[in-house]
């Protein structure tokens, strides 16, 4: 229910004044219309609520309007989003159905223009846009900003549809956000002078402060996979005006935990200044991407948080344009009919479809590093059986597969990887940036068949096989996000990942490890489905090596 005109008593955070002091908020039609100073107030902190500075909503594996309802829980009342995901799954039609999803809760995501569909050109994607499609989204008002410029190569050595695209959102005001997994000096320099505004991609203190330097301001992560905050918190310290929260990509198990307050709550018992860690939570991507954002002041929509300390911060209400939206613990978002939209037309494998002949005694390895969207790149001696290399499980040594869902029956592209530790069994997956398609790692032939083949009969999801029984969670609107609600997606998902734990997996979040192998521009080395891919050399090497 609306509440039109309402006062609520508190001790006032006031972020722009650096001050506490107890306050009479007088909220009308949505609006904070006077903030009276009092000799009493409520024994509770009003605070600005909490947005999420990067974050892509498919990957918590929910719709818009489902996201929403975990969201505010935690305090967060608006995110800037890129719909990179579904675009490169669905194009204009995918970005389009976000915006429109979104627009049926008060919780207030801007999305961006995605920017690299596909981000690379060695991958198969379900759909391009173009400079000229880039152009027509950003005229559109529900669109805020250029998402991610992965394509930083082509930045530096000046592509003229990059650099169309990024002339694009510079000619009407709108921000670029950048994307340059360690990038430094005077590439660094290079990147951020062709109107490159933000990056969420630095995973030392030593490449941030390069960034800074060159005029950038820096997302600290924390997301499901990539986790930066420990190397990167010292910011809030040094530079609280360059500095924002962001996830990046957050799991349903995790959204249902916590969100932005997670950082907030754990900056806060480092000792860092509440007003700048607060700034880091809101104001300062607000301020950035010019955002309708309440900031407690006169005249601002009335978005904001009621907390009980300063120390636990425990959220006892969340309200956005002056709608309570969350009270005690209790969201108050409704549900929303939800119609699925997707592009996937690969057909049922067999077992025979993931042999790879062998071509010398080694093997290059992908060795994935728990926490990180980087890979190290490693060389061993291969395990080959009639002709062919097959998993080493004793070495940790497993086959991972990538199939093109766009096309009906295109041959799967092998390699080996190195820390998923499965004993037995196999995982797949079709939440795989940043084409989204399957991708899948086994012990054997047999298993990586089965768990293939249960996400193609749901037509995209994750699953599980120990080579007996199988879980599956399908995600039917672009094979990225689920139809039902964000605590039985939570609890699916906890329960697969449990699976793949029995499994012998030591990882913490295995799929969203999964999720990242197929990802071209982040180094060192990953798969697509045309090959192995050097993402320092930006070229395909071979499995083999003599």
């Amino acid at each position: 229910m609306r509440m039109n005109t309402f006062v609520i008593t508190g001790q006032l955070i006031d972020l722009h004044q650096r001050t506490i002091y107890p306050a009479e908020i007088h909220v009308e039609n949505g609006i904070v219309a006077d903030i009276k100073k009092t000799e009493n107030a409520d024994d509770q902190y009003i605070l600005p609520g909490f947005v999420d500075a990067h974050i892509h909503v498919e990957s918590s594996m929910l719709t818009p309007s489902n996201f929403a309802k975990l969201a505010v829980k935690h305090g967060t009342v608006g995110t800037v989003s890129d719909p990179h995901e579904i675009a490169n799954v669905c194009g204009i039609e995918g970005v389009r159905y976000m915006i429109e999803d979104s627009k049926k809760t008060p919780f207030k995501i801007f999305f961006g223009a995605p920017s690299c569909v596909p981000a690379t050109s060695f991958e198969t994607a379900g759909a391009c846009l173009n400079s000229n499609d880039i152009r027509q989204l950003l005229q559109d008002d529900d669109i805020w900003y250029l998402t991610e410029m992965m394509n930083y190569p082509g930045v530096l050595f000046k592509d003229p549809e990059v650099l169309a695209k990024i002339e694009a959102a510079k000619s009407i005001g709108k921000p670029v956000d950048g994307h340059a997994p360690g990038l430094r000096g005077e590439q660094a320099m290079q990147y951020a002078s062709a109107g490159i505004t933000t990056d969420h991609e630095c995973f030392t203190l030593e490449e941030a402060l390069d960034k800074i330097g060159a005029g950038m301001k820096i997302l600290i992560r924390e997301g499901s996979a990539a986790k930066n905050y420990e190397a990167l918190s010292s910011l809030l310290e040094t530079h609280p005006d360059k500095v924002m929260f962001c996830s990046d990509d957050k799991h349903p198990d995790e959204l249902m935990e916590s969100h932005i307050n997670a950082l907030v709550k754990r900056s806060l018992a480092k000792g860092y200044d509440l007003f700048n860690v607060l700034r880091a939570a809101s104001a300062n991507a607000i301020q950035h991407y010019g955002l309708p954002v309440g900031q407690l002041r006169i005249n601002d929509p009335a978005d904001f948080i009621v907390a009980d300390n300063l120390s636990e911060l425990n959220i006892l209400q969340t309200y956005i344009g002056g709608e309570i939206v969350m009270a005690g613990g209790d969201s108050k978002i409704k549900n929303v009919p939800i119609v699925p939209i997707n592009n996937f037309n690969a057909l049922p494998r067999q077992n025979g479809d993931f042999k790879l002949k062998a071509s010398g005694s080694g093997i290059r390895v992908i060795e994935a590093i728990e926490g990180q969207l980087v890979t190290n790149e490693i060389h061993c001696e291969a395990y080959i059986k009639n002709g062919y290399y097959e998993s080493d499980v004793d070495n940790d040594f497993l086959k991972m597969a990538v199939i093109n869902r766009y096309a009906a029956n295109e041959p799967a592209s092998i390699c080996f990887i190195k820390n998923f530790g499965l004993k037995h069994g196999a995982i797949a997956s079709t939440v795989a940036h940043d084409c989204h398609n399957i991708i899948a790692i086994g012990v054997d032939d047999e298993s990586l068949t089965k768990a293939v083949n249960a996400v193609i009969a749901h037509k995209g999801g994750i699953a599980a096989t120990d080579g007996n029984d199988i879980k599956v969670l399908g995600l039917p609107i672009a094979g990225l996000m689920s139809d039902q609600e964000g605590s039985i997606v939570a609890s699916k998902y906890v329960e697969i990942n449990q699976f793949v734990g029995k499994m012998g997996s030591k990882l913490q979040a295995p799929f969203m490890t999964l999720s990242f192998m197929a990802l071209l521009v982040i180094p060192s080395l990953k798969l697509s489905d045309k090959g192995l891919f050097d993402g320092n050399k930006f070229e395909f090497v071979t499995v083999g090596l003599v």
